[in-house]
């Protein structure tokens, strides 16, 4: 659950560079967003490997 709480948190900080770059036509905001984004990426990759590992010791019970 802590890093579903990273996530939600990631995803927060992101909203002001968002609103900067489609908006204001903020380019250095869009950066700051795309690298956001990536780690956004890479820890939704770190919660899908942790729940199917949980699963998969379920199902050797």
């Amino acid at each position: 659950m802590k890093k579903f709480t990273e996530v939600k948190n990631l995803i927060a900080g992101l909203e002001a560079d968002a609103d900067k770059f489609y908006n204001k036509a903020n380019s250095a905001a869009g950066t700051r967003v795309r690298k956001g984004m990536q780690d956004l990426k890479n820890l939704a990759q770190a919660i899908r490997l942790e729940i199917q590992e949980s699963k998969n010791k379920e199902a050797k019970k």
